[in-house]
């Protein structure tokens, strides 16, 4: 049985820690884009719907601030920028998958002579047609 402290190494030996070290920053890069696109390039039109009131402050009062209590209020402009947000990145994200799994399909047939096929596909493919052959050999000989 591996100790925990094997178990570690061989996870951050093995890239995994690495690659996910990248996606949080590329990640973190990316929401900053997806922020000013949201915020300086698709809500000032829908402030000027909402006669010039920013959407993000959009609210419900539910009590007025009197004296030394605060207002009370429910920001539901702010959970609408949020759904924006969330609607654009998981749409971007959609695609980059949709478009990252369509050449992985590419490269992982080993048919496909445009793309260069990684040496595990190609060596299960050729495995694959051995097993054929000898399976037509065995066949041949019982009859």
């Amino acid at each position: 049985m591996k100790s925990f402290v094997q178990e570690f190494k061989d996870f951050a030996i093995k890239g995994n820690m690495i690659d996910m070290a990248i996606g949080i920053i590329i990640g973190t890069a990316f929401n900053q884009v997806v922020n000013v696109l949201v915020k300086k390039v698709i809500l000032p039109p829908f402030s000027l719907l909402t006669e010039n009131v920013q959407l993000g402050e959009k609210k419900y009062v539910l009590r007025e601030a009197s004296g030394d209590i605060g207002e009370v209020a429910i920001g539901y402009g702010e959970l609408i920028e949020v759904l924006v947000d969330f609607a654009i990145i998981s749409f971007t994200i959609f695609v980059v998958i949709k478009f990252m799994n369509r050449f992985r399909s590419k490269a992982e047939d080993p048919s496909n002579k445009e793309e260069t096929t990684p040496k595990n596909i190609e060596l299960l493919a050729n495995l694959e047609k051995l097993m054929k052959e000898q399976n037509e050999i065995l066949t041949k000989n019982k009859d």
